[in-house]
């Protein structure tokens, strides 16, 4: 039923257990999981003295929470992993479209709440615009 499940991770609480439950799901339908972390665009960087190693530390910020997340849900389940430089929303659903995702499985919040309250959530956008499922966890 659900072959391919998209799960953006921020490294908050709610991620982690939007991890639990994209877990429990693969294990149940013998899933991939591709796990989703967007970080912002370097273009705010450029004109910098050191922009290369402003942007090899957003990367490596990225990476730790992606490792952290495959770590989470173990070595016994299918997953493959998105680093990607744009807007969280966009990533998603990009990702989702392009993997040909089955399901989203995602927090009701991140860290970044306070641009959540001002421009609207992004697990709102996402199951506002996602042609797939989305599951949103408390």
């Amino acid at each position: 039923m659900f072959k391919r499940i998209v799960v953006p991770v921020d490294g908050s609480e709610h991620s982690r257990k939007a991890l639990d439950y994209a877990k429990a799901l693969a294990e149940k339908f013998n899933s991939t999981i591709w796990l989703v972390h967007a970080f912002p665009q370097t273009s705010d960087l450029l004109g910098y003295n050191e922009y290369e190693k402003l942007v090899a530390r957003r990367e490596a910020a990225g990476q730790k929470i992606l490792d952290e997340a495959h770590a989470h849900l173990g070595t016994d389940l299918d997953v493959r992993e998105e680093l990607l430089e744009e807007p969280a929303t966009e990533a998603i659903l990009n990702v989702a479209e392009t993997r040909q995702a089955d399901l989203i499985v995602m927090g009701t919040r991140g860290l970044g709440t306070l641009q959540g309250l001002l421009m609207g959530s992004v697990s709102n956008k996402v199951l506002h615009h996602a042609k797939c499922p989305v599951m949103i966890i408390r």
